[in-house]
Formats: C-alpha cells, structure tokens, sequence
C-alpha cells in the first residue's frame, strides 16, 4: 500500500492586467449551435487550422483573442465546453464529449468515428447518438450564453506573477511516488526573475516522524534554474527557481519540474496563498486502487487530512487512474483529491 500526499502550496498570483477584446458583441444560442456544428466535424477540437472553424460567437464565449495560436485556442475551448458538457445527463455528456473530441477515447480522425464510439457506450444506434447530440448541442449553447463570456482574465490582483495553468501528472504506482508539473506563469509587474514555490510533506498524526528537507526530490525539466530550497516549516519544503531572463509585465512562461518523496498521507492537493487558473491533475494508481477516492474542491486544508474522505466520489478507470480539474482556486483552501486506502476502515 502506498500512502501519499502532497498540499501543494503556491506563492504567485493573480491579476493579470486586462487584456479584453476592446467591446463585447452579444450573440445568441442560436449564433452558437451553428458554429459547435461546425466544429464538430472532422478532428473537431483537434482540427488543424483550428481558426477557420471557429466563429465570433464562439470566440466571445470562450474567450478567444485574435492572437491566439491553435494551442491557446484549442485549450480555451475545452476549459470552456468541458464543464458545460460534464454537467449534462450521462447520455448527453457521452454524446458531446465524443462529438468534439473532448474524451480521449474518442479522439478520432472523422466525426461518424466518434459517434459510433458513442453508440456503443451507451448502447445505442448511431441515429440516436446524433439526436442527443443536437440536443446537448442546444443546452450547451443556452448554458453558455447565459452564464455569459468566459473570463479572458483571473479574479485577484497579483503585484507580481500568477500562475495561468497548473498540470501535474502524479504516479503512485512507482518504488517512489513521482510528480510531473508543468506550469505556466505570466508576469504581472517587470523584472519578474525568480519564482517562489513550495510543496508540503504532510505529516500523519502521531506518527512521530518529521520532515527533512532531503525527503524531497526535485528535477527541473525546463524553464530556469533551481537555485535554493529550505524547510519553511516544520512539513513544507520552500524553492526558489531563478528564470531563464527576467519577465516583463504580461509575458508568460512556462516551466517543467519533477517531484518524488516517500510520502506519509494518503491524499494530494493544491493550496495556493493566491489564486490560480487552472489546475489539472492526473493521479495513476495502477493496481492499487484504494477503495474510496473522493474530489477535495474549495475544502479547508485540515479537511484533506480528515481519515473518512468527503466530497464527491471519483471512480478510477481501467488503467487506475482519476483525473480531476478545478478552474479559479481560491487562497487558502484544498482542492484535488483523497482516498482511503483498502482496510483503513
């Protein structure tokens, strides 16, 4: 049995200066169930160029900037249709995952493809998926026009530098628990050199043991160079990464690190001293599925070390693995994942 965690504590963030699209055009549901039709076709998120599929309606309700390459835009409309998507019936969900590529089950090259895929989830005829896929096509559009445009920007003031995206890939099946992050930041003031992280051990109580910082691995992929690292407390292990060059307000920039420890608690969450975008977060646990997983979203920090897990339940996958997102994480709460482990009671 692994036991693992890691309350991953940001220092960045948030405000990134306005960057809007110089006044706003109102489009109806309408406006956006003709272009999610066309995007659905061929590769559907995946098509290259991606821009000659996608219309001003659907750029002013995923928040699409003119300057935006075929990454930038392919990432703004899943963050933006995923949810929309996901809070749908299952039937719809299956349906409208498929039809835009948005399950990676179902990232074929022709849209027929993806709908026979549907069909055979749910254990329909191939008409019928299309059907449910008109019809979640008409509530994702009315759901997005009345929640309104995305928001080309984060929620807080930052005096320095907010993180955009958060990924992590983490893997409990290995001899030593190892995460992968991959960040990107933006400035939000000049001369922005060094980035201040952090990452927390969490102790079990009255275990007796006590964090060092040589229980922490760390490996710098890309984007600077590691150039300190100190206990700040007596479970959180403090790093400074100094950048290639400094940043100048509004840059972005993005760096990959790797992460192992033999951890002692059996969950692992982002609790940011300041808000974040996105963050993305794939746990493996191969096959030592524990017996409950659950979703932490917005809990209190103690809330992740509580012994019976609350939240949502998440079920692994075949492969064992869970994959959860969280979209503005406000300071100072949890948000990812716990689990409890087979017999734990």
């Amino acid at each position: 049995m692994i036991d693992w965690t890691a309350g991953v504590v940001l220092t960045n963030m948030d405000a990134r200066a306005g960057n809007g699209e110089g006044g706003s055009v109102d489009h109806s549901a309408a406006d956006v169930v003709g272009e999610l039709k066309v995007l659905r076709k061929g590769r559907g998120i995946f098509t290259t160029p991606l821009a000659d599929r996608v219309g001003p309606a659907l750029r002013t309700t995923c928040g699409i900037l003119e300057d935006d390459d075929t990454v930038e835009m392919r990432r703004k409309l899943s963050d933006r249709l995923r949810p929309l998507v996901e809070s749908l019936p299952d039937d719809l969900k299956i349906a409208l995952l498929a039809a835009f590529a948005l399950d990676d089950r179902a990232r074929k090259p022709f849209y027929q493809e993806r709908v026979h895929w549907a069909a055979i989830t749910l254990d329909r005829d191939d008409r019928t998926v299309r059907r449910r896929i008109d019809e979640g096509i008409e509530q994702v559009a009315a759901m997005a026009v009345a929640t309104g445009p995305a928001e080309s920007g984060p929620r807080y003031p930052s005096r320095s530098w907010h993180t955009e995206e958060l990924r992590v890939t983490l893997a409990l099946d290995q001899p030593m628990a190892e995460a992968f992050e991959f960040r990107r930041v933006v400035a939000d003031a000049d001369e922005i050199a060094e980035l201040d992280l952090a990452l927390t051990l969490t102790l079990t109580g009255g275990s007796g043991d006590s964090v060092r910082e040589s229980d922490l691995e760390v490996d710098v992929f890309h984007g600077g160079v590691l150039t300190s690292r100190a206990m700040e407390s007596s479970d959180r292990v403090g790093l400074a990464l100094r950048l290639p060059e400094p940043l100048r307000r509004g840059e972005r920039h993005d760096i990959g690190l790797r992460f192992r420890a033999n951890m002692r608690a059996p969950h692992y969450v982002c609790v940011p001293r300041h808000p974040c975008d996105l963050f993305d977060l794939h746990v493996r646990f191969g096959d030592r599925v524990p017996e409950r997983i659950v979703r932490l979203d917005k809990a209190f920090q103690n809330d992740a070390r509580d012994r019976t897990p609350r939240g949502a339940v998440l079920e692994a996958d075949d492969a064992g693995e869970v994959h959860v997102r969280f979209r503005h994480l406000a300071p100072g709460f949890a948000y990812g994942i716990r689990w409890q482990p087979a017999g734990a009671g």
